[in-house]
């Protein structure tokens, strides 16, 4: 007898179909794992780029803390506080909207670099400068004409201390282009555009501040990769074998060798009696070590002996006795 299935039976029927079809293949499952990307953290500085961007400028904050402190003639010390990576926009709105930002051009780039310093430091460097002791400004103003050419001399201190710094890792010239008025500043460079923000405290007898360099993404990202690949260098040169490399080179060099006996006591009057062909007799035995001294250091007992038509020296043993000058270094 036919039967005739329901509509509700026919589901069932392909829902129990579509079970088996996907339990059915046991081939091997996909384990990857994807996750989202953020094209907003692309080209960010890793750790090991910030750590060498911050030694390098560490020792830029040691060299301008002695070349301006030596140009003031006072107590003035520099200290970096931050190295980071942000937009132009994000560096501008950290800034205060009355300051002194001047625009420096990088050569042979052809691009500029920004660098501000707040007025509770700029006014107290002029005071110096003009001969004050640096007293801070009780209220907030803009800086004059002749003030800007006064700071101009700091600031081309500061673009030399940056040459000097990266001259061994990225050779750039720092030329003092402009100070930049409130509606320059603004078209230096996009907001969007990525930077290398670098911000330093500085510290007088009666003032502090911040000093902040904006260095362009064409600059820094030429600096970031010349560091980079010191650093990759200078690992590949640890990672190998350094004891026997030093061993290959110190096998090729040359050291005086001397054999000497032992200190003797002579009277004058037998030096001074000596003629040719006399026998000087001296206070040791024939069988008595002399001295192979390497370097002007006495280092084995030998014994003189000749090999074939030449003067030798055979080695008995190593001097473990230190003299008062290596007791001191050990």
């Amino acid at each position: 007898m036919e039967k005739i299935l329901t509509q509700e039976e026919i589901d069932a029927l392909f829902r129990a179909a579509q079970g088996r079809v996907a339990e059915s293949p046991k081939g091997p499952v996909d384990q990857r794992v994807l996750t989202a990307c953020n094209f907003r953290q692309s080209a960010r500085i890793s750790k090991e780029q910030l750590r060498s961007v911050s030694q390098l400028h560490e020792l830029f904050a040691r060299n301008l803390t002695h070349s301006l402190g030596a140009y003031l003639r006072l107590a003035f010390e520099v200290n970096l506080v931050s190295a980071e990576q942000l937009n132009y926009g994000e560096f501008l709105q950290r800034i205060p909207e009355v300051t002194y930002l001047v625009s420096m051009a990088l050569r042979p780039m052809g691009i500029s670099a920004a660098i501000e310093i707040d007025l509770t430091l700029a006014f107290p460097i002029i005071d110096v400068l003009l001969g004050g002791p640096g007293r801070v400004e009780p209220t907030v103003r803009e800086i004059t004409e002749i003030e800007e050419q006064i700071l101009e001399s700091v600031v081309k201190i500061i673009g030399r201390e940056l040459e000097n710094t990266w001259l061994p890792v990225l050779e750039v010239q720092f030329t003092f282009e402009s100070r930049l008025r409130q509606a320059d500043i603004s078209r230096l460079m996009p907001p969007s555009e990525k930077i290398l923000s670098l911000s330093f405290e500085i510290r007088m007898p009666e003032a502090r501040g911040m000093l902040n360099v904006a260095l362009p993404a064409a600059v820094s990202n030429a600096l970031l990769r010349k560091l980079t690949a010191q650093a990759s260098y200078r690992k590949q040169r640890g990672t190998t074998d350094s004891t026997s490399q030093m061993r290959r080179r110190l096998d090729h060099c040359i050291f005086p060798l001397q054999l000497v006996l032992p200190k003797q006591r002579v009277r004058v009057s037998q030096i001074l009696s000596l003629e040719h062909g006399d026998v000087l007799k001296l206070n040791c035995s024939v069988g008595e070590f002399a001295n192979l001294l390497v370097s002007d250091k006495e280092l084995f007992h030998a014994r003189p002996v000749r090999a074939g038509s030449r003067r030798a020296a055979q080695v008995d043993a190593r001097v473990h006795s230190l003299d008062p000058v290596q007791k001191e270094a050990a």
